[in-house]
Order: C-alpha cells, then structure tokens, then sequence
C-alpha cells in the first residue's frame, strides 16, 4: 500500500500510527477492517504505520496521532515526546495507552524491580533502560481516548472521520451494564458473579456478558458509573476488597483502584514514581540556524585610536 505523497493528498489530514507496549492488537484490530481500509487511506494521508507499510516519514509535522501501548522505557519516552511535539492531535488507543493495561496492574505498589528480576535475572539491559509500565497521559497531553482491549472498530471510524473533518470526539459515557440491558442479557451480578459491567464504559456492546462471561473492565472507568451502588452490591456477595481491588486493577491499573478507596475502605497507593522525559531537541532548520547566527553579538570595536 503505497503512502507516496501527491498532490491529491496534499490537502489531507497528516495522520500517523504507533505502537508502544503491547500485544500490538489495536493496530491489528485497524488493519483487520478490510472492507473499510482503503476508504481508511484515502480519507487521510498516512504518513507511519509500521505495520501496513515500511515507508514512515518520522520527521513531519502531524495533524492526528494515534497511539497504543503503555511506555516502559527510556527510548519510549523519548519518541513519545517527539509525537507529541510533532502532533496537533494526539489520541491514545487501547487500555495500555489509556490506563497502562496489565503491565501497570500493579502500578503504586513499589515492587517493581523484585518482579522485573525474576523474568529477566540480573541481565544487564544495554539497548534501552526499562521501568514500570505508565499510561501515555502520564507524561504528555493526551487530546483523546479510545479504550478497549482491543478497540472497537466502529468508536475508530467515528472519531477518525469527526477529526479528519476539524471536529470533536464524544465516546459513549455510560455503562457497559446499559448494553446489557439492551441486549435483555441475565444480570450476572445478581448470580453472584464479580462483574465489573455497572462501573466500566460502554461501547462495546457487552460482549463479554452476553456470552455468560462478567465485565473485567478493560474500557475503563465510566463517566456515569454508579460506583457507590457497586460497592455496596458486591459487598453483599461476599467479595473481598482485595478480590475487587484485584479486578479493578486488570486493566484500569492504579487510577481506577484510587477512584474506588473511599468506597472500599483502603488507603490508595501514592501515585508511583516515574522517569521524566528528556528535552526533545529542536530540529535544526537552515532558517533558524541563519536567525541565530544573525542575532550573535559583534565584537566590540576597540577604542583605542591607532596613532
């Protein structure tokens, strides 16, 4: 699929894609539209998207960004602060980019490095320095998120085709328990199941509850989620904080544990530590590099008359 520039294409919204730590499966879940991919390409012009193409053009300003996975490394850090630099818009796609996802499961606790060792030993990691998985609007304004574990296709296409266009992105702000009322599925709840469906956002129509499965959270926080009344109905079934606090972090991760603390009666973890990103340096521009040279000092002149 060729992303040579044209002149067609010159009044096209710049749009890149990148991935970061994951399974990869956002990016997958975008490529697999085969019906919608080439309209995908030719509503925009794709300037990165390793994954459909060798030709990146890593240099240029962008109008979208979109982004999945979680940042564990230095070398991370650094190209996500250059996509920020480089983009008008920046969207995180995914729970990994939007809440840290697994990895960041246990985001706050401190024992990071005891867990990292017992993976991978006391090797000496040369090509980039890791550290514990944080969501990306942990360290660069973030304009926009799409959850989901994968994302929904059509949340995709509905906010690719409002910011191709110069608009804003309203996702759905209620509850995946709505959908499944309106699929007349069986309350898992009421069956003694730890399902997270009244706290978590909606637009995945239910999938998980409709094939007898509970929600396990992995849109993230709902805007209108009832989390008092969740509480309150999982401690009648006997649930632990901990067996809660445990589900809640699958895939909200530390963030989403801090929301229900109060509720649940335990001191949330202070937020973790985590690495600052370094300077991004400026590109050098001839234009810029001829201001600075003009704007340089002369040498004072001596005063001292020749005789």
């Amino acid at each position: 699929m060729g992303m040579m520039a044209s002149k067609t294409q010159a009044a096209k919204p710049k749009v890149g894609f990148y991935g970061f730590t994951g399974c990869a499966g956002d990016l997958l879940a975008i490529l697999h539209c085969e019906n919608e991919l080439l309209d995908i390409f030719n509503a925009v012009d794709v300037r990165s998207f390793l994954m459909a193409s060798s030709e990146v053009h890593d240099d240029e300003e962008l109008d979208i960004s979109f982004l999945e996975g979680s940042i564990t490394t230095d070398h991370q850090l650094e190209s996500l602060a250059d996509i920020r630099k480089r983009s008008k818009i920046l969207v995180a796609i995914g729970s990994c980019a939007c809440f840290g996802g697994p990895q960041a499961a246990r985001l706050g606790y401190g024992d990071w490095k005891e867990r990292f060792k017992k993976v991978y030993g006391a090797v000496k990691h040369t090509v980039a320095k890791p550290f514990e998985s944080h969501p990306v609007d942990e360290y660069v304004k973030v304009d926009y998120h799409i959850p989901g574990c994968p994302i929904d296709r059509y949340q995709f296409f509905f906010a690719l085709t409002r910011l191709a266009q110069g608009m804003s992105v309203e996702l759905t702000t209620f509850p995946v328990c709505s959908e499944c009322k309106w699929n007349e599925n069986e309350c898992l709840l009421l069956n003694a199941q730890l399902c997270l469906g009244p706290v978590t956002a909606g637009g995945c129509d239910s999938r998980c509850p409709s094939h007898n499965l509970p929600c396990i959270g992995c849109w993230g926080p709902a805007a209108e989620a009832n989390v008092a009344s969740e509480i309150d109905l999982l401690k009648e079934r006997n649930f632990s904080s901990e067996e809660i606090v445990s589900k809640l972090r699958l895939f909200g991760g530390a963030a989403m544990v801090r929301r229900f603390a109060d509720l649940l009666g335990i001191k949330a973890e202070e937020p973790a530590r985590k690495p600052r990103p370094k300077k991004v340096r400026e590109p050098i521009v001839a234009g810029k590099a001829k201001k600075r040279a003009s704007t340089k000092k002369p040498k004072a002149k001596s005063r001292t008359k020749k005789r």
